[in-house]
């Protein structure tokens, strides 16, 4: 039986992890011991951070509510609370966004969400 010579898969193998390390620094781009464990890192930090993305974006999303519903003179809370109780059902991202591009309907929101409050804690 003939021998197999695996030239080829490997350096089918060895060309798909470099070019993945293309751009890092140093021999982490063309020694293939350091790139692979260079590109199997770089892949962990990136199921991480797709996660804590998403966390980072609510949080702002939530700071920019909070900056706009001060002004008005309510909490972040507060104004939540006010728009489960007036039945208005706009997610942060959305309600960040009135926020920042169109004031005027985010104050029509707030006002709208006020009504709602009980009188004694509004």
């Amino acid at each position: 039986m003939a021998r197999v010579k695996r030239g080829v898969t490997t350096r089918s193998k060895h060309k798909r992890i470099l070019d993945n390390a293309k751009g890092y620094y140093g021999r982490r781009k063309n020694t293939i011991r350091i790139a692979r464990q260079a590109v199997e890192k770089a892949g962990q930090y990136a199921y991480r951070d797709r996660k804590v993305k998403k966390r980072s974006f609510r949080a702002l999303w939530i700071q920019r509510i909070n900056a706009a519903v001060r002004a008005e003179g309510l909490t972040y809370g507060q104004f939540i609370h006010a728009l489960k109780l007036a039945n208005i059902d706009l997610d942060r991202k959305v309600l960040a966004d009135i926020a920042m591009h169109e004031a005027e309907t985010f104050s029509a929101i707030i006002a709208q969400a006020k009504a709602a409050l009980p009188k004694a804690a509004a």
